[in-house]
């Protein structure tokens, strides 16, 4: 990585900008209503198992009533946004700007641009009432383990993670049980984080139980 120099004056106008994208994701995704997340990789192709069953459990979360937020881009990103859009729902996609840019997919009806990956991250789970992780490569493993270390050090409320392909995740999770908790780097408990399913059906349940308890416990704390 190369660090160039930069004056004072870039960095407070990099400030601005920084807080300029928080205030317009935070107005925006405010108002959509509840929202779940799928994230995946966008090197996917139509056709492929891993985008059915993506555009299935979309399109049962949006009849559902639940809108879909994605990175906007093509692959698991398209397939979400499809079957959020085949259901109904809203269809959202929060895009990067990379130096090779990625066109947002054709699915999205409200289609939002960052510049700071750090400022989309947060946009993906402050209003979501889950996050569904399907396939992927580095990115996909990364928005996993952040979601996961915010809900284990609490510093968000928990709500459902959900793994889907079971094949694909197996030697994940089979590396997770023998290495990570082998070795006591975490606890019983913190395999309890997450859900592991191929059923869109179970998907929606999980989603919507979750929700019915954190409105019952909003009611309780009025």
């Amino acid at each position: 990585m190369i660090h160039t120099k930069r004056s004072t004056e870039d960095e407070t106008w990099r400030i601005f900008r920084i807080m300029a994208e928080f205030v317009e994701g935070f107005d925006h995704l405010s108002k959509i209503g509840p929202v779940v997340t799928i994230f995946g990789s966008a090197r996917v192709r139509r056709g492929d198992p891993y985008y059915k069953l993506t555009v299935k459990v979309a399109r049962l979360l949006a009849k559902a009533g639940y809108g879909i937020i994605t990175g906007g881009g093509p692959g698991t990103m398209e397939a979400a946004n499809r079957g959020a859009t085949e259901g109904g729902g809203e269809s959202i996609g929060l895009n990067i700007l990379l130096p090779h840019e990625q066109k947002p997919n054709p699915y999205i009806k409200t289609l939002m641009n960052f510049h700071y990956f750090f400022c989309r991250k947060v946009m993906f789970v402050k209003y979501a009432y889950g996050l569904i992780i399907m396939p992927g490569g580095y990115g996909t493993m990364d928005e996993l383990c952040e979601a996961l270390t915010l809900i284990q050090t609490e510093k968000i409320h928990r709500f459902p993670v959900i793994l889907m392909g079971k094949e694909y995740w197996g030697g994940f999770l089979r590396w997770l049980k023998k290495e990570t908790l082998g070795r006591g780097y975490i606890s019983p408990e913190d395999l309890k984080l997450f859900h592991v399913t191929d059923d869109p059906a179970e998907v929606v349940k999980i989603i919507q139980d979750f929700d019915e308890s954190f409105n019952m416990k909003s009611k309780l704390k009025k």
